[in-house]
């Protein structure tokens, strides 16, 4: 059961009143009250069931991206992909899936039918993904009863669709973006273009994948909830939670290159499974952040209750034995 303060439902705040509320609290209070909240929604064990859930859609939809790689039968397109799968999970974890769709590519004989089930059980997975940010957002607001199972997944499978897809193009823009200008220069892109892209693709990945995590934020807890310009600010916590634990987590496997010359394969699968808890962390700090801002405007600035403590040593004597 969640420990966490319910945060009281305020109505017409937006991005104005975030900045507002944040620079009154500050911003050092409010990073430890947002992890008090998370640690208080039991914010581990619900990142622990996303990272499985990610990984989940992961290994599918990697193959249904090796069946379209075949099916498409273009080298820029193949070098697109891998440099995706690289760029998105560091170390022996991107080498491992890169392996895995280098030989997918070069054996693969039924492409159609690897993109159809790949993308089915994709879909499926992430699916289960989105219902589990609703549970984690749910203790983590204070709410301790999901949707009815229907509307929970129903909701769950929308959002898959939507935030899950322009989530997925912006860090495709993000982590791909120079291997996009290198495949456009060879299908004939003139140096102006090459420029432009260099250049824009930034601001477009910032607003895709902030609007992208704000918009889960928005629709995922069962509340009613702040305009998307305030549950910005969590989704800048995520980005950037996300973009520190990734980079911490590259630098760390790069510089144990004995681990992954010592367990080969399996230094990888440990990677993918860091990144995918680390991610996981990233999103339900994200979502505590935005739902602390919220508690401290509604006036309830404690993050926690005391209900994890065991109130079996404050029953007095009668209460005590009228339990025998």
């Amino acid at each position: 059961m969640s420990t966490a303060t319910a945060v009281p439902q305020t109505f017409e705040l937006e991005g104005d009143d975030a900045r507002a509320t944040l620079k009154k609290v500050g911003r050092g209070r409010l990073f430890r009250d947002s992890f008090e909240r998370f640690r208080a929604a039991d914010g581990f064990s619900h990142a622990r069931a996303l990272a499985f859930q990610i990984v989940l859609t992961a290994v599918p939809a990697l193959i249904a991206v090796v069946g379209l790689a075949v099916d498409l039968d273009q080298e820029n397109v193949k070098r697109l992909m891998q440099e995706t799968i690289r760029g998105v999970a560091p170390g022996p974890a991107g080498e491992i899936a890169t392996q895995a769709f280098q030989q997918g590519s070069d054996a693969a004989s039924d492409s159609e039918t690897a993109v159809l089930a790949g993308l089915a059980a994709a879909l499926i997975a992430a699916t289960g993904a989105m219902a589990q940010i609703e549970r984690g957002g749910n203790r983590i607001y204070g709410v301790e009863s999901d949707r009815s199972t229907l509307r929970k997944y129903v909701t769950a499978f929308t959002l898959a669709l939507t935030v899950g897809v322009l989530i997925l193009v912006a860090f495709v823009l993000f982590v791909a973006g120079s291997a996009i200008k290198s495949a456009g220069a060879a299908t004939g892109w003139t140096d102006t273009a090459a420029v432009v892209w260099e250049i824009a693709r930034w601001p477009v990945v910032l607003v895709f994948v902030i609007a992208g995590f704000a918009l889960l934020f928005k629709v995922s807890p069962r509340r009613r909830q702040p305009s998307m310009s305030w549950l910005a600010s969590g989704a800048a916590v995520t980005v950037g939670s996300w973009l520190a634990f990734t980079g911490l987590l590259s630098l760390y496997l790069t510089a144990s290159r004995s681990t992954g010359d010592t367990y080969g394969p399996l230094a990888g699968i440990i990677g993918v499974l860091l990144w995918a808890f680390l991610t996981s962390l990233a999103v339900f700090f994200g979502l505590a952040f935005a739902a602390q801002l919220e508690a401290v405007r509604a006036g309830v600035a404690t993050p926690a209750t005391d209900r994890d403590v065991d109130p079996s040593p404050d029953l007095d004597d009668a209460t005590a034995k009228s339990a025998f």
